[in-house]
């Protein structure tokens, strides 16, 4: 990477090699806060055996609600060097999970790129990720990553300033999904119903912004050929922003709201994905990033 970052969206230019931080509070080498067997992803990707997910610290989008604050926001985690992630890689496969998941790792694409081509890892790569991404960065992954799973946040310009200081991420994050399919092509699962390959969009449901999960379904059923993609439907959302500050989401999601939603897809033209339970909404699902497997 040259100086002046411009891995994501935000391109501000940070000379991360020689420590001035950008946006994403991240410096040039990888800070990984956990590596281990992960089961809270959706079944084609958790399966029996587990993900083997990676969690990256640092973040482009410092969402207000964000559930992984610890790592995202207050940046915990250790600095590794490119030969010891292609390591951690190694070892996951090792431990024989279904595939490697890296979570939040836009900031340290071009590291992971790096560790990739070391460890030559036999089993499908995840790229974990707001979807806030560029896709000059995205075009650099193809061959590396075999399944996308990108969140599609908001449908509104609004909403994506206010609670995420990115107004331009519902235009950024369509585009960058396109191009995630494109790469990939319609999902392909094995005879366990495991995710080979694919794409898989997830959609968390924010308290009072229903129309914005109907905008992001009705965007995935246009967009993409029947059967082409995977969506999740999600009701996880723990009230952790700033009260004060943010009113308006110091609520779970009621069960009104989860209902409508999960009526609003069950009447799209989307046929395949999931549906979270609604008692999913706990901390209870945020891993220990107490540095496991790093």
């Amino acid at each position: 990477m040259s100086s002046g970052c411009t891995l994501c969206p935000r391109k501000c230019g940070a000379d991360r090699e020689n420590g001035r931080l950008g946006f994403c509070r991240s410096g040039a080498l990888p800070v990984v806060a956990r590596a281990a067997p992960h089961f809270g992803e959706e079944p084609c990707i958790s399966g029996d055996m587990g993900s083997g997910t990676v969690f990256f610290s640092g973040c482009n989008m410092h969402c207000v609600f964000c559930q992984n604050r610890e790592i995202s926001l207050e940046g915990r985690g250790r600095e590794i060097t490119v030969s010891r992630l292609a390591e951690i890689f190694s070892e996951l496969e090792e431990k024989e999970v279904h595939n490697l998941n890296f979570v939040t790792p836009t900031h340290f694409a071009d590291k992971i790129v790096e560790a990739l081509t070391i460890a030559k890892p036999k089993i499908p790569v995840v790229w974990n990720s707001s979807a806030y991404e560029s896709i000059e960065t995205l075009k650099m992954l193809e061959g590396y990553i075999q399944i996308y799973m990108p969140d599609l946040k908001y449908s509104s310009r609004e909403a994506a300033l206010r609670y995420s200081g990115a107004q331009d991420y519902p235009e950024i994050a369509k585009s960058a999904i396109l191009e995630m399919y494109r790469q990939t092509g319609c999902f392909v699962t094995d005879g366990a119903g495991l995710l080979k390959s694919g794409v898989l969009i997830r959609h968390l449901i924010l308290p009072g912004r229903l129309e914005d999960a109907f905008d992001v379904i009705d965007w995935v059923s246009d967009s993409f050929p029947k059967n082409a993609v995977l969506f999740s439907l999600m009701s996880q959302f723990v009230p952790l922003a700033d009260k004060e500050k943010y009113p308006e989401l110091n609520r779970a999601l009621t069960k009104d709201e989860y209902e409508r939603a999960q009526s609003y897809l069950s009447l799209s033209g989307i046929e395949n994905g999931y549906f979270q339970e609604l008692s999913s909404a706990t901390d209870e699902l945020i891993p220990d990033f107490d540095l496991t497997g790093v």
